[in-house]
């Protein structure tokens, strides 16, 4: 009788992932620590509208180009993905919204994020273009974006003074603390 090694390899390689290692990812800052609070006290000057968010779904599809990467429909799976490491954030993840402000976005946006492929768009997009791709950015997380990060509101700016949550921390599945992760999460 031949047994195959399929299940066993599938078994060894989800072992060697720590669990939650996709979340830890997503919660990374891309910021520099030395401009983290200055990125974190940035908050749009524009008004939340629908016309403010098709002005930034024609920059995202066309300008900025931000669908290269981030996907037409921001999933982090554009024609270009495939090639990056790290790979592109997707927008449509509730914790990528909940754990940055807009002020954060805003920064890589305009400056990029070393360490990734993210190129500052600075020298392309006028701040209030940038600001009006973030609005459109947010629709494609649903309830999760722009209920959960606000006009300038997010986990990151309540950060204590030890890097703890300076009243703002999730409950996890028991109760206690730990978050939500994952795709478990209803937040």
């Amino acid at each position: 009788m031949k047994l195959s090694m399929f299940p066993l390899l599938v078994v060894v390689v989800s072992l060697a992932i720590p669990a939650g290692a996709a979340e830890r990812h997503m919660m990374q800052p891309r910021v520099p620590d030395d401009k983290l609070a200055e990125a974190r006290a940035l908050t749009s000057p524009l008004p939340n509208s629908p016309e403010i968010v098709a002005q930034g779904k024609v920059l995202y599809n066309g300008k900025g180009t931000c669908f290269n990467c981030h996907g037409k429909d921001g999933d982090g799976n554009g024609p270009l993905a495939v090639q990056l490491n790290p790979s592109p954030r997707n927008f449509q993840h509730h914790g990528f919204w909940r754990h940055r402000t807009e002020g954060e976005i805003f920064w890589v946006i305009k400056n990029g994020s070393v360490g990734t492929s993210m190129i500052g768009f600075g020298g392309q997009l006028t701040d209030e273009e940038i600001w009006s791709i973030i609005q459109y950015e947010r629709s494609f997380a649903g309830e999760h974006g722009p209920g959960m990060m606000g006009h300038g509101e997010g986990m990151g700016s309540m950060m204590g003074p030890g890097g703890g949550m300076g009243g703002m921390e999730h409950r996890g599945p028991m109760g206690g603390m730990g978050g939500c992760e994952g795709e478990q999460c209803g937040r």
